[in-house]
């Protein structure tokens, strides 16, 4: 009897649900919306969980009694006392098998070294970093929680940077920057008193997704975009080594896997941070994530049924993928 194994990466824009054999070939995908509880409750995650699975399930022609195991990968899962709404949120698939639970940075791992351990870091809307060992017994991590935690970075935070330098050019506290006409032609603003003016009366907001435009404004050369493509650089390479020193990594080669749309903006962010890291472990290798997370999912599947053995698998994996998802004209 073939087994077959499930992963599921819940993360904080879609859900992607991918089922494969134990030779790594893909047999099964589906997709759903957000998955962070943080952001739309359980019960939203449970409703995109299931639509992802659904699908999955129906384009591989099999049952939830058929998975042997089960890998799921989670935005917001950061505490112990988030396990069991989690596992509850998975319950309602009726999965037979093992289930293997982590947060989503940490599948990145898994998708991006060939290694199959180092470090993650994700910087998207938001940002985080996870790690383990080569035995995985020893884990690194940080908070998870943000620029009220010390923890900056993600597109979320950049456009809080990038109100500060609005403010500064306003008042002279700081220097005039071409932010200033980016975004008031971005917003419909006449000027920079009225673009102030909407933003701290909340009557609009500089969102995540605004993120590109800082970047367009560095590539220009704007020396307070620049800066603050760097500043978030430097904060991804003070989050990593932070992780990096809990692991004891400082003197030894290992991967450091990049995860997340921030680092498609500009190379100024990975070189920023890579001076960051390298003046404390000057042996990381850094990994752009090319592949799907959700594909680390599957093989945290079979790990837990207690397989060691992942290589072989990966690569199948990564070599039927796309193939598959083109031609059941899912992209």
């Amino acid at each position: 009897m073939t087994d077959y194994f499930l992963g599921a990466d819940l993360g904080g824009t879609k859900t992607r649900v991918m089922i494969a054999d134990s030779a790594g070939n893909v047999v099964g995908f589906g997709e759903g919306g957000p998955g962070n509880h943080e952001s739309i409750g359980y019960a939203g995650s449970k409703t995109s969980l299931q639509t992802a699975a659904s699908a999955a399930f129906t384009s591989a022609g099999l049952t939830p009694d058929q998975i042997t195991g089960s890998g799921f990968g989670v935005a917001g899962y950061d505490w112990p006392n988030e396990k069991e709404p989690t596992l509850d949120v998975i319950g309602t698939l009726g999965l037979e098998g093992d289930i293997e639970l982590v947060n989503d940075v940490e599948l990145g791992i898994l998708a991006g070294s060939p290694r199959l351990w180092g470090v993650a870091v994700v910087s998207g809307t938001g940002c985080n970093c996870r790690g383990w060992d080569e035995q995985r017994t020893r884990f690194g991590r940080v908070t998870g929680g943000g620029t009220e935690f010390g923890e900056g970075a993600g597109a979320g935070e950049l456009m809080f940077k990038t109100c500060a330098a609005l403010g500064r050019a306003y008042t002279g506290a700081g220097p005039s920057t071409a932010l200033t006409e980016a975004f008031c032609k971005r917003t419909g603003s006449a000027d920079l008193a009225e673009l102030l003016q909407e933003l701290i009366c909340r009557n609009i907001e500089l969102e995540a997704s605004d993120a590109p435009l800082v970047f367009e404004v560095a590539r220009k050369g704007d020396p307070v975009a620049v800066e603050i493509v760097r500043w978030a650089g430097r904060e991804l390479g003070i989050m990593a080594s932070a992780v990096i020193h809990q692991l004891g990594f400082e003197s030894i080669d290992f991967d450091l896997v990049q995860i997340g749309s921030m680092f498609d903006g500009s190379p100024l962010l990975t070189e920023e941070m890579r001076k960051v890291v390298h003046e404390q472990a000057p042996l990381a290798n850094f990994i752009r994530l090319d592949e799907p997370p959700v594909l680390g999912a599957v093989l945290l599947g079979m790990q837990s049924t207690g397989r060691k053995t992942f290589l072989e698998e990966r690569a199948r994996l990564i070599a039927t993928l796309p193939d598959y998802l083109k031609r059941s004209s899912i992209r």
